[in-house]
């Protein structure tokens, strides 16, 4: 098993897409081939299976749903050069929806996901059908982004055990039930040395600062060029998107739905929340 497996008996992705430079790209698919499309789109650090029960609930109600590894997440190729620069999780995102053939999907994207897609659609890159912000926003709050990043880069040593991954999990969502080992297995690898690694490549954290520095300029106009359909979802609880923040977003795009979701915080797909399905679905209905 090499650096970047996945462990044994976790699930295969069931669809690959390659980008421009030839690099696999991981994905999950849910619903009938042809209905109406949505993409989903994972945070950094996270990987497809953040999104599967979405997937399955967007499936189950007819729509052809497609969950993404990002590259150097999951099963997703690690970039050769270390390219996770903005403007290549964007690239890989066009190519993504143009191998999905004409059909305009829907794109519903969390965190690092939900800007590649603001970017992406406000930029001209890719034409959408609607888009989904899922707790993100062109501000965010420093303490919380900071909170976010200390975590990725916690243990970045590894863990000798899954509970060691359980234990981490549940210090930085305090309050919340701890979860499984059998769950965690998805988003871990086995390296050389026996020890449990995140499932990214470690090169993504580097220049995330300077990211979160500069990607203000680029989304608010993003934003205002916005003339699809969009919803922007926040966590009540989050401490990564303010109650401002999101103000500001809808006075940028003044015919975007907001939805406030209750008893959640940043990691809001990673939650079983039944208000957050419905209402996407009842969105989608109306966007489509």
């Amino acid at each position: 098993m090499n650096e970047r497996s996945r462990l044994p008996g976790t699930p295969a992705p069931t669809r690959t897409f390659r980008n421009a430079q030839g690099m696999a790209l991981a994905a999950d698919a849910w619903g009938p081939v042809d209905g109406p499309q949505v993409l989903l789109l994972h945070g950094g650090g996270q990987n497809r299976h953040s999104w599967r029960g979405t997937g399955a609930l967007l499936g189950n109600a007819g729509y052809h749903a497609v969950a993404l590894d990002a590259r150097g997440h999951g099963d997703s190729d690690w970039s050769p050069d270390g390219d996770y620069e903005q403007d290549a999780f964007v690239a890989d995102l066009a190519a993504v929806v143009a191998a999905l053939g004409e059909r305009r999907p829907a794109l519903m994207g969390a965190s690092l996901g939900g800007i590649n897609a603001l970017i992406a659609v406000g930029e001209g890159n890719v034409e959408a059908s609607a888009l989904v912000l899922v707790d993100i926003a062109p501000r965010t709050e420093q303490a919380g982004s900071a909170r976010v990043k200390a975590f990725l880069e916690t243990n970045t040593r590894g863990f000798a055990s899954l509970d060691e991954v359980a234990d981490a999990v549940a210090a930085y969502r305090p309050g919340t039930k701890r979860g499984s080992t059998a769950g965690l297995a998805k988003n871990v690898r086995l390296g050389a040395d026996g020890r449990y690694y995140w499932h990214w490549d470690p090169r993504f954290l580097e220049g995330r600062d300077r990211d979160i520095a500069t990607r203000y300029a680029r989304l608010v106009p993003a934003a205002r060029a916005l003339t699809i359909p969009a919803l922007i979802v926040r966590g009540a609880s989050s401490d990564v998107v303010s109650e401002e923040a999101v103000q500001e977003f809808l006075a940028l795009c003044p015919h975007a739905e907001y939805l406030n979701v209750l008893d959640a915080g940043h990691m809001i797909t990673g939650d079983t929340n039944d208000r957050f399905g419905q209402a996407t679905l009842a969105f989608l209905a109306r966007a489509h």
